[in-house]
Order: structure tokens, then C-alpha cells, then sequence
């Protein structure tokens, strides 16, 4: 693979993965990983039980144990790099996710169920709030996004949404279908507007943290490679303790 190995979207036992976050780093380095981001899931809609981050108290711990693997692997001159992340489901209500939310401690944010022009408007009102706050964003994704949802309308609004606020788009290795090539007039418009792309695996268990192969292959498949050296300056611009 002739770019950095990553994988941008992994669950610890804080929501539904079944290791720790140790344990997932542990492996991470085992198998050679640039960069990982834990992101675990952050929700107050029906599927509230995934998660234990649903106050400020867990909220923090989780934040000072991805701290302090960050600083170990700092420390101890490893190569990998480890993002801070949060996977925030759009069917939470909006006071849920401007209460518990401190936007400067995440290095990456995913948003899930981005699934009509409703659901843009209120994310962007959620961002445009947030810019009131923070001079620079964490990086901003789609967690599993289903093309179907807009690519048989007109795409530019939707393009214009995520170039305006810098959001990527994740090719999952868990959800093939969602870059099928069905979907190449969709892909084609993220060539166009020079729209980010992302690996992730919605990694649950340390057993597929490395099935980055086929989403890597389908960024070369739709000539997406510039795209993905976007996300790879984000990323190396990082400044993690």
C-alpha cells in the first residue's frame, strides 16, 4: 500500500466494541497502523443503550484514557498515531449534542444517519452553532453513509454541504454496498468538488481492525487517491499530545 494504513472508525467497550482501548492499540501497532481513531458511539435515540458516553463524568475518562495511550505512543517513538474521536448519531436531539459536546477536545468527529436535506439543515445549524465557540474543527466524517439516501437527486447542495465544512466521506469496509458502482455518478461528484475520503472499518472487534484492503482498492477504483492525500494532510496536521 503505497499510502499510510488507516483506519478512522473503531469502538472500544465504551458503546458496543468488545475490547478496550488498550487492547485496541495493542493490536493497532501489532499490525503495523499509521493512524486509528476510536470513536466511539455518542446517542440519545433509541439506540441510547450502545453507549456508556452520556454524561460529562464518562465523557472525560474516556477522554484521559485515549490521552494517555496517545502520550504513551508518543513517548515510546511509535509510529502509530491515535485520533480522539466520537461517532454522533443525528437522531439525537440537538440539546443532547451541544450539552456534552466540548468540540476542542476531539480530533475527529463522525456523524451517522446523514439521510435527507432535513437531516443536513440540522446538522449544519449544529455546526454553525459550534463555529460561535471554536475557531478550528476537529476532522469531521460520515460515518457509513448510504449514497441511496441522494443519488438520484440533484447532488450539489448535498457537495456544496460537505465542502463548506470540510466533512469527508468514509469508505467502510463493513458497508460495501454503500460504494458500489451503482453509485458512480456519486463518486464522481466527490472527485469534483474535491470532497475528502476516509477508511474505516466499524471495527467492534480487534479481529478486522486491518480490513482496509477493498475500501482502499474502490478509492483507486474512482480515481480518488487526491481525495484521500486531503484527508492525509488533515490528518498529519494534527497536533496530538
Amino acid at each position: 500500500m503505497p499510502f499510510p494504513k488507516i483506519n478512522l472508525h473503531i469502538h472500544s467497550n465504551y458503546s458496543d466494541g468488545k475490547q478496550t482501548i488498550n487492547q485496541i492499540v495493542d493490536k493497532a501497532i501489532k499490525l503495523e497502523l499509521d493512524y486509528i481513531a476510536i470513536t466511539d458511539h455518542f446517542t440519545n435515540s433509541w439506540k441510547a443503550w450502545f453507549s456508556t458516553l452520556n454524561n460529562n463524568e464518562t465523557i472525560s475518562k474516556y477522554l484521559e484514557e485515549l490521552s494517555s495511550c496517545q502520550r504513551y505512543l508518543i513517548n515510546s517513538n511509535n509510529h502509530l498515531r491515535l485520533l480522539e474521536g466520537l461517532e454522533v448519531d443525528l437522531a439525537s436531539t440537538e440539546k443532547f449534542i451541544k450539552d456534552f459536546i466540548q468540540l476542542d477536545k476531539f480530533d475527529l468527529i463522525l456523524f451517522e444517519y446523514l439521510q435527507s436535506y432535513e437531516t443536513v439543515a440540522f446538522l449544519k445549524n449544529i455546526l454553525n452553532c459550534w463555529k460561535k465557540s471554536i475557531n478550528n474543527f476537529p476532522i469531521l466524517g460520515l460515518a457509513h453513509f448510504d449514497p441511496s439516501f441522494f443519488a438520484y437527486g440533484n447532488l450539489d447542495p448535498l457537495m456544496n454541504f460537505l465542502k463548506e465544512y470540510n466533512i469527508y466521506f468514509e469508505f467502510n469496509s463493513n458497508y460495501p454496498s454503500f460504494y458500489s458502482r451503482k453509485y458512480e455518478l456519486f463518486f464522481g461528484k466527490l472527485k469534483e468538488y474535491q470532497i475528502p475520503v476516509a477508511i474505516g472499518c466499524d471495527s467492534h472487534r480487534t479481529s478486522n481492525l486491518i480490513d482496509i484492503e477493498e475500501p482502499f482498492e474502490m478509492i483507486k477504483y474512482y480515481n480518488l487517491e487526491k481525495n484521500f492525500e486531503i484527508l492525509l494532510k488533515s490528518l498529519k496536521s494534527l497536533k496530538i499530545v
